[in-house]
């Protein structure tokens, strides 16, 4: 039927634009970039408590990921106290009375994880997310979450729901990128250690090694 497919021409357009736009990433001055130290100088003044996560805590530990968005841990109190001093001066509510807010100058999602709260399925596990207060780590461009911590709560998130697989992803990712060493599952909590220690070993295997065809028995080849 005319008009219910996309338009190539959109489409091509479209493909581009997320070329230039991981183009500015890997520079450092994509607008995602922009956000992330504008929201952290912001709540740095205000005195908020607050970890950067996600693919942005991803890229500060070594997988260079691109994204469109902002992910900071808040405690409660810390939310309303950052929507006090930002709603309507560059910021918005994504909706009304929701967690998470929009950068206006920038045009980037900020998404607020709250302290206490479980990941994935948002059922009561052993991994929760923490008080920034106690576990954030300085970088470069703000506060961030720990790489263990980080990799917890990843774990977590992605065993417990089926739609936060690319979380499992990112730690595999993660290990090959960072070289990160099998020994850190006995850093992690010991709901997930078994599902560290199972990515670290899948991520031994070199991608030329992928490609290659499945080996045969010299007598009975493959079934």
């Amino acid at each position: 039927m005319a008009g219910s497919r996309a338009s190539p021409i959109a489409g091509e357009a479209e493909f581009w634009s997320g070329i230039a736009n991981a183009e500015r990433f890997f520079m450092g001055n994509a607008e995602v970039q922009n956000a992330l130290k504008k929201l952290t100088r912001t709540l740095d003044a205000a005195g908020i408590p607050y970890a950067i996560a996600g693919a942005m805590a991803l890229n500060q530990y070594g997988y260079r990921r691109v994204t469109v968005d902002v992910d900071v841990l808040l405690t409660r109190d810390g939310l309303e106290r950052l929507k006090r001093e930002v709603l309507g001066r560059g910021y918005v509510e994504k909706f009304p009375g929701s967690k998470g807010l929009r950068d206006t100058e920038y045009g980037v999602a900020i998404d607020v994880l709250l302290a206490g709260d479980y990941p994935g399925d948002g059922k009561a596990k052993p991994v929760r997310f923490p008080d920034p207060a106690t576990v954030a780590v300085r970088g470069e461009h703000g506060a961030f979450l720990p790489l263990e911590t980080l990799i917890e709560l990843k774990l977590a998130s992605g065993l417990s729901a089926p739609h936060r697989l690319k979380d499992l992803a990112d730690v595999l990712e993660l290990i090959r990128a960072a070289a990160l060493p099998d020994s850190l599952a006995a850093r992690l909590d010991p709901s997930v250690r078994a599902k560290y220690v199972e990515l670290w070993t899948a991520a031994q295997t070199a991608d030329d090694e992928q490609d290659q065809p499945p080996r045969t028995s010299p007598d009975r080849g493959t079934k």
